[in-house]
């Protein structure tokens, strides 16, 4: 294994990185030092995908979770913490650009109420309707196991989430020699507490790579504007050559736009829609300084 450092600056979309190189990136080193085991970073090789969030720490910058990978695995639970469907589809925000395929897993299936049954089985209905896969899991019952096993064999997987989700127990479930942290639901806030802080990448003995990231708290984009927005939602694009302004209708006010009746017909999730409305005034009320900040 090689401790590398990396020089220079990099740039994604004009917009300055918190981390130039991902999990999953491809590079050319050079060796150098006495020891052997230390290199430099030369060239970041061209990305067949990735993955790109806004920092949460400096709204200007962006912060790569992972590249060049096959797949993402995200790992949601109705309940304990309670489920925010604005986050499933602000993740699949960051997916569906670069057409990644992702999955939706339901975990700690064995919590659930009748009601909460319920909710699952609704979400499930909203996203494979659209074209994601669900499942559902509990490591407590030993649920769903074989299939989330099946699902990451031989592949590469961003696996993602909020915290306190059963990410970790979920992998350690299937891959117990990994023995990734796990951590408790704060009895205060009632919210996940992080137990993963950095992106790694681990080989599984089944086949494959997983590149686990910390858990997520919120997901803001700097680097979106309205059309980037609508044109995510692939069920919305889908149906905008239907529009009269086409791929341009945002699907709000315009006359003679298709998603917006689609949606009161029942036939378009009205849930995606809010979520939708809802990221597309955040990403309109950022400034246009914010969105386009001079890099020097």
């Amino acid at each position: 294994m090689l401790q590398c450092r990396i020089i220079g600056k990099f740039r994604l979309d004009n917009v300055p990185l918190t981390n130039p190189v991902a999990v999953g990136d491809r590079v050319e080193v050079q060796r150098e030092g006495s020891s052997g085991n230390e290199g430099l970073i030369k060239k970041i090789l061209p990305r067949e995908n990735f993955v790109v969030r806004q920092s949460p720490r400096r709204k200007h910058d962006l912060h790569l979770l992972a590249a060049n990978i096959d797949q993402a695995v995200l790992i949601v639970t109705v309940v304990h913490p309670n489920l925010k469907p604005g986050f499933i589809d602000r993740f699949l925000l960051m997916t569906e650009p670069h057409e990644i395929p992702v999955t939706l897993v339901f975990n700690k299936g064995d919590l659930y109420s009748e009601e909460d049954v319920a909710v699952f089985f609704a979400m499930k209905a909203v996203y494979e309707k659209i074209g994601y896969r669900v499942i559902a899991t509990s490591v407590r019952d030993k649920k769903g196991l074989d299939t989330f096993r099946e699902i990451l064999k031989d592949k590469t997987t961003l696996l993602s989430g909020q915290s306190g989700v059963g990410k970790s127990s979920l992998v350690n479930a299937i891959q117990p020699q990994l023995k990734l942290r796990t951590g408790d639901i704060s009895d205060y806030s009632g919210k996940g507490q992080h137990t993963t802080t950095f992106a790694e990448m681990f080989e599984l003995d089944f086949g494959g790579h997983i590149i686990d990231t910390p858990g997520i708290k919120t997901l803001a984009f700097n680097n979106k504007d309205a059309q980037n927005v609508a044109h995510s939602f692939r069920e919305f694009f889908d149906l905008s050559d239907q529009c009269r302004f086409g791929a341009s209708c945002l699907h709000r006010n315009e006359p003679g736009c298709a998603v917006r009746e689609a949606v009161k017909k029942g036939e378009l999730s009205e849930l995606r829609y809010i979520n939708y409305l809802g990221i597309l005034e955040e990403v309109e009320d950022q400034n246009y300084w914010e969105r386009h900040k001079e890099i020097e």
